[in-house]
């Protein structure tokens, strides 16, 4: 692996995190992606993760993934300001290949969420859609031999499928204004993602929607301070509950509102006809405090 970031910290810490991941799992280690704001641009320094996935050779086992939670805890000791800052996905290629219709075991750390195994399955292509079209190789193939091929439709129903799921979703931010901050700023990027069918950061995505949509333009840019900011945050529930049902009803074609597809025209909002609602699966992250990435 070369310097992968321009940043010689993280260089060192994705170096000896590979090493380290090596020493755990040994040949069942298959490969290692960057992904997220360090790939797509717009990264910030001080509060965005490192987004990251493991492709293994089979699951974790329960002992595997006990010595790789300690094995995260040894790299936050020797990196302290990247503590809880570090996002990574362990998958077996099976998963990879089969995530559609089978879900499989997935060991897991992001921020506000210590490493865990849990069930991964369809909830998370759009995680792999970014791995498959941005992903930075450190170790082993190309993603693009792992994973099962996703094209552009694929990731407009996921983002249609996370949106929805918001719907009752929102409810949980009630306590939290930093969570507020981070929904609005995840639903502009998901009208962004649906309208241009790619994935940008949540800075560019949240100036566009700004642009876009004047009527919520004083909160957007709000929630790009608060989210540096989260203490000093005045965020009211009641306003980021509808922004939520806006965006939702945009998506899903009540609104009534045109946005600018990425060449300047405009077109109506709804989805294709087609797209089916699949009870909300499509959430990435459930965490109760903002996440950085």
């Amino acid at each position: 692996m070369m310097n992968p970031t321009p940043y010689p910290d993280i260089n060192q810490l994705l170096q000896e995190l590979l090493a380290d991941i090596q020493a755990v799992l040994g040949d069942k280690f298959v490969g290692l992606y960057l992904y997220g704001s360090l790939v797509w641009g717009d990264f910030d320094y001080q509060i965005s993760d490192i987004d990251l996935l493991a492709a293994l050779a089979s699951d974790l086992d329960e002992r595997e993934g006990e010595a790789i939670k300690q094995m995260h805890a040894a790299l936050a000791q020797r990196f302290p300001a990247w503590d809880d800052r570090i996002e990574v996905q362990y998958y077996s290629c099976l998963g990879l290949k089969t995530f559609k219709t089978q879900p499989r075991r997935m060991g897991n750390i992001s921020p506000g969420e210590p490493f865990h195994l849990i069930e991964a399955g369809n909830e998370w292509l759009m995680n792999w859609y970014f791995v498959q079209d941005y992903g930075v190789t450190l170790f082993g193939p190309p993603p693009q031999t792992l994973i099962d091929p996703l094209t552009t439709a694929d990731f407009r129903q996921a983002v249609y499928d996370h949106v929805v799921y918001w719907r009752d979703h929102v409810r949980e931010t009630q306590d939290s204004a930093p969570y507020q901050t981070y929904a609005v700023l995840t639903l502009c990027r998901a009208l962004y993602s649906w309208r241009n069918g790619e994935q940008v950061s949540k800075d560019r995505a949240a100036r566009w929607a700004a642009d876009q949509l004047p009527e919520w333009s004083e909160l957007i840019h709000n929630a790009l301070i608060w989210r540096k900011d989260p203490l000093n945050n005045p965020t009211t529930y009641p306003e980021t509950e509808r922004f939520v049902n806006f965006i939702i009803d945009l998506i899903v074609g009540k609104a009534g509102v045109c946005v600018k597809n990425r060449e300047g025209g405009r077109e109506p909002p709804s989805l294709e006809k087609s797209a089916k609602v699949k009870g909300g699966q499509g959430i990435l992250k459930r965490r109760q405090q903002m996440p950085a990435g």
